[in-house]
């Protein structure tokens, strides 16, 4: 591969954008060379839960603190994370694929595409079946959506099958999963689009 791929993972605060991550990393570090971007507002608390995780090296994690609001860093002005991405480079020269975590944010938050190759937008079914039907441009305009923590669907009283419905009337035919990321139950699915759409295998 001569060009690193970058996927950018957006979603509200506690969404679970670090947990995804570090099982992704996991699963796909046996056939890529990957690194991490963490974007946090005043510290760098997910990068020190990656590097303790020791799904990677520490030196393929770099941890930046956007202050302000944290949208800005990954749209209007990401000269900090094109840096990073810079010095993870410099760092590994054969790295191939790098996540890019904004901080958590709203729903309306997207990734500039100068930055990313791809998006991943995460929510979780806590925050109330009603947040696919706001339609947010995060979830609209990422290339996958993930709808995370199901098993807490009965206790928050939210229909997976109405969250389905209003997921697939704003995104059309876009990929999206439900995911369970304490059990991996779901992850499959993520793996299968990073495989087939962004890295095509199987196209050959």
């Amino acid at each position: 591969m001569t060009e690193t791929v970058k996927i950018g993972v957006g979603g509200p605060v506690g969404a679970g954008k670090t947990q995804l991550i570090e099982k992704l990393v996991k699963q796909l570090s046996k056939e890529f060379s990957i690194g991490v971007i963490t974007n946090d507002i005043y510290t760098k608390e997910d990068e020190k839960i990656l590097v303790n995780s020791g799904v990677l090296p520490a030196d393929r994690i770099i941890g930046v603190e956007t202050g302000g609001c944290p949208h800005t860093a990954i749209r209007e002005d990401a000269s900090m994370n094109f840096a990073a991405i810079d010095e993870l480079k410099e760092r590994n020269e054969d790295i191939d694929l790098i996540f890019i975590e904004s901080g958590g944010d709203n729903l309306a938050a997207t990734f500039s595409p100068e930055l990313v190759d791809f998006s991943i937008y995460i929510i979780d079914v806590a925050q109330g079946e009603k947040i696919p039907r706001k339609g947010g441009q995060g979830m609209i305009k990422s290339d996958f959506f993930v709808i995370n923590k199901t098993d807490l669907a009965p206790y928050v009283g939210a229909s997976l099958e109405r969250m389905a419905e209003d997921t697939e009337t704003f995104r059309g035919k876009r990929p999206f999963a439900f995911t369970n990321l304490k059990t991996d139950e779901g992850l499959d699915k993520v793996i299968e689009w990073i495989d087939q759409d962004v890295f095509l295998k199987g196209l050959a």
